[in-house]
């Protein structure tokens, strides 16, 4: 099954972190690294006033994984790079969203699929657009087009960083 990720990070090396997290993910069976996004910094999305700006990327990979194993491992590598879940939407080291495992539709309150906010946020479709053009998110259509229905991503904070390059996992 094809699955589309969005990582974040607002707190310490947050590139780093990025980085780290490809390679920790990757680092077991079940799930293959087909590709990861240009890097975008983007100003905070609700949550408390005076947070950094997030970095953040889309990887794209596929997955033989049931999408509770995938979140359980997403968390996993979340929690060994120091995520603490204190505050909706606060700062954190390290965010891991899935947002569409093959056409899974599940409505739970540990795991929401397709992500119930991926088709409102720049900040996932604009590096979604760009490392996967054709991309489709179930139940509301091209990416692109829901990329095109936004206001200009740089109008919602969303800057793409041509210096930084997420490389492969290990």
């Amino acid at each position: 099954m094809k699955a589309v990720l969005s990582l974040g990070s607002n707190l310490g090396q947050r590139f780093d972190t990025l980085q780290g997290a490809i390679d920790t993910l990757f680092d077991a069976p079940g799930l293959e690294f087909v590709r990861a996004s240009p890097v975008y910094e983007t100003d905070p999305v609700g949550g408390p006033p005076g947070q950094r700006p997030f970095l953040n990327a889309i990887v794209i990979a596929e997955t033989t994984l049931e999408p509770r194993t995938l979140l359980e491992r997403a968390q996993g590598v979340e929690n060994a790079f120091g995520r603490e879940r204190l505050e909706r939407w606060g700062p954190r080291t390290l965010d891991i969203d899935l947002i569409m495992v093959g056409d899974t539709v599940c409505d739970d309150p540990e795991l929401t699929l397709p992500h119930p906010l991926a088709h409102e946020r720049a900040f996932v479709l604009a590096p979604w657009a760009d490392v996967d053009p054709e991309g489709e998110l179930p139940g509301r259509g091209p990416i692109t087009a829901l990329l095109a229905g936004l206001a200009e991503p740089d109008e919602q904070g969303v800057r793409r960083r041509a210096d930084l390059d997420l490389q492969s996992p290990d």
